[in-house]
């Protein structure tokens, strides 16, 4: 009899153990600031459509593991219906919290709903959100993409002075946030300057491919082109394979400006085929992990939290290169 007692209470134990690793009761006791359950985040990416990108995940996976965070990851191939279907997968799990970088801009408020129905806290990274109700996430995280373009204007409006001056435009993802804020910047940033025209603009999907495509017909179509202005490095990296098949001397006969900073970019920079670049830190890891224990711990975060980022110039990127982390 004391033999079935005993198994028995070891059994009930166990049972008890058992449920503080995890579901609802792991959810409350983070809520609560408990520090003995481990937080579990799921985290809806983009895709792999760059090298920032590949940077950007494993900042986010080496910081997660690095605070103790099990991390939840999904690749959605830069489809919106993906990265939809994953977070509606990490509400049914019960996670703590789930964070994602938007694919576009809008048509999130259904499924962030249904998280904030859930109890289930969002935050955003590297991308925001168009969504008039600001309650549906608890900050974003990441660059201010009007502020990269605007950088990116202002080099060429001082570059070139009064020369007239054709630009052709490697685009973004469209509808994607940086695509629409990059785009709005460098338009501020030329306004003043009328002897510089943006004469094509297309889409490149942030990728080599892309900006090497787009570019071959910006060079068909436009014989006189004078900058292109690409959106990510990866865009203009294609667009210097374009200009080098067409005979012309990237960074010379075409001056190239880019946005990132990636180690790719950079070594082109400091070849002299890329002409400036305007920085796209993708480290964002810490500062995720960090948000989300703190909204986890009931902590005031910023609804707003900015990165902090440079410019490069050749001589700038040759200096940073042999310590470059991405």
């Amino acid at each position: 009899m004391l033999k079935k007692v005993l198994t028995a209470a070891t059994a009930a134990v166990l049972i008890g153990s058992l449920a503080a690793c995890g579901g609802e009761d792991s959810v409350a006791s983070s809520e609560a600031g408990g520090s003995s359950d481990t937080i579990t985040m799921g985290f809806a990416q983009v895709g792999a459509e760059s090298g920032w990108r590949t940077a950007n995940t494993k900042s986010i996976q080496e910081s997660a593991k690095a605070a103790g965070i099990e991390l939840k990851f999904s690749d959605a191939q830069q489809k919106q219906e993906n990265q939809i279907k994953a977070i509606r997968s990490y509400i049914q799990q019960k996670v703590d919290v789930i964070a994602f970088s938007p694919v576009v801009e809008t048509g999130w408020d259904s499924v962030l709903q249904e998280a904030k129905r859930a109890k289930i806290p969002v935050i955003l990274t590297d991308r925001a959100v168009d969504s008039e109700d600001e309650t549906l996430y608890e900050t974003f995280i990441g660059s201010d993409f009007v502020e990269e373009g605007k950088k990116a204007g202002e080099w060429l409006v001082q570059e070139v002075g009064t020369a007239e001056t054709n630009v052709v435009e490697l685009q973004g993802t469209t509808g994607a946030a940086p695509a629409n804020d990059r785009r709005d910047g460098f338009e501020e940033a030329v306004s003043g300057s009328p002897n510089i025209k943006v004469i094509a603009s297309q889409t490149g999907d942030f990728t080599r491919s892309g900006g090497k495509e787009v570019m071959e017909a910006f060079l068909k179509s436009n014989p006189d082109i004078d900058v292109v202005y690409a959106h990510n490095d990866d865009m203009g990296l294609g667009a210097i394979e374009a200009i080098e098949a067409a005979g012309k001397v990237p960074g010379q006969d075409i001056k190239i400006i880019t946005v990132d900073a990636v180690k790719d970019g950079m070594q082109a920079l400091a070849d002299g085929k890329i002409n400036f670049i305007v920085e796209c830190s993708p480290l964002l890891g810490d500062q995720l992990m960090d948000a989300a224990q703190k909204v986890l711990a009931g902590e005031e975060v910023e609804k707003r939290i900015v990165t902090e980022e440079t410019t490069f110039t050749q001589e700038q990127a040759v200096e940073a290169l042999p310590t470059r982390k991405y």
